[in-house]
């Protein structure tokens, strides 16, 4: 996987808390996309289901599961990595995010690498007919937002 979008910003929180709640209360912080759904229905639940060998999941309203991913590294409370994949996705594709903890004094760097999105074949309904530069400016402003939303919840503010 060669193509990557790199965001990072630093958290109120330790590291111990920052990993709790991004994997714990995903639920909580989490904003969907319309640009980076994983289902064409109506955005649903995202949990964690155990550690390493564990899954990513969206629960829609209807009580169908979706697997978004499987966790591929379960390191609290430094690194988290997992494969990610929309239903739009042909099926033998996925693509990789790793988080990282990082204690910065009284703060916790987190960061957050994904992997491979620009794999996602051209005529995909996922990339929204996006070249490649404007797909991946795209997927670092939405996770951008994502770990924005993360700090509020472990903040509280």
């Amino acid at each position: 996987m060669t193509s990557k979008v790199y965001v990072a910003l630093r958290v109120k929180a330790t590291p111990e808390r920052a990993f709790q709640a991004f994997v714990e209360e995903i639920d909580q912080w989490w904003r969907p996309s319309p640009l980076f759904q994983t289902t064409p229905r109506a955005p649903g639940r995202l949990a964690f289901d155990g550690g390493e060998g564990g899954r990513l999941t969206e629960t829609l309203a209807s009580g169908k599961v979706f697997e978004i991913g499987r966790i591929l590294v379960w390191r609290p409370p430094t690194r988290l990595v997992f494969s990610w994949r929309q239903a739009s996705f042909p099926p033998d594709l996925t693509t990789e995010v790793e988080v990282a903890f990082q204690a910065m004094g009284t703060e916790t760097r987190v960061s957050v690498e994904h992997r491979g999105f620009t794999r996602v074949p051209a005529e995909s309904a996922a990339r929204h007919g996006f070249p490649d530069q404007v797909l991946q400016m795209r997927l670092a402003d939405w996770w951008r937002a994502q770990l924005a939303s993360l700090d509020v919840r472990v903040t509280g503010a």
